[in-house]
């Protein structure tokens, strides 16, 4: 995607009305008055993804106690991010199914072979072993998933402004927990 399409700080996140795998209703007006992140993944089986939402579920519970909610959006469908117990247990965080990359799209999620590559070669295996090591899934693309996708978070502030974007340079690249926790905690980053 290009650069045009990010989404810049200190402007209005595109509101979205949909429903979760759990099949809430998650209309991201309804979060106005509170600090929210969104976090867009890659697919269900990727362990680079599985890995950030295990570390940040374990964070759920304080980050709410903050004041902090957080959705999550998947470009797997539905079906396919039920069937591990893994995805199905970041409930009551919400997760949303996005196979058609639309919300991906209104959110600038970028699209690279060459960061994929590189992370994939970098990084992979040892990934790979440590998503295994703790149960989480790693498997094989199904349907429009792409090995391409490039993961991106966003923290959205109680008026709905989004005051920090952090489009990942690698699959491993995700904002600092340091930060979500200061965002949380304070409002600020």
């Amino acid at each position: 995607m290009s650069e045009s399409l990010t989404l810049a700080i200190n402007t209005l996140a595109p509101t979205f009305d949909l429903t979760d795998i759990f099949g809430r209703r998650i209309n991201l007006k309804n979060y106005r008055g509170k600090r929210v992140m969104v976090g867009f993944f890659r697919h269900a089986g990727c362990p680079f993804c599985n890995i950030r939402i295990h570390r940040l579920q374990k964070k759920h519970a304080a980050f709410k106690a903050l004041g902090l909610e957080m959705i999550f959006f998947f470009e797997s469908e539905e079906k396919v991010l039920k069937n591990h117990e893994f995805h199905v247990d970041v409930n009551p965080i919400p997760l949303i199914s996005d196979p058609d990359k639309i919300w991906y799209q209104k959110y600038g999620i970028e699209s690279s072979g060459v960061k994929s590559a590189v992370s994939h070669v970098t990084s992979f295996f040892q990934t790979v072993v440590e998503a295994k090591m703790k149960g989480l899934p790693v498997h094989m693309m199904e349907g429009n998933e792409s090995i391409k996708t490039i993961p991106a978070e966003f923290l959205i502030d109680d008026k709905g402004m989004v005051r920090k974007v952090h489009y990942a340079r690698s699959l491993t690249d995700r904002m600092k927990l340091e930060t979500i926790s200061k965002f949380a905690e304070t409002g600020n980053v």
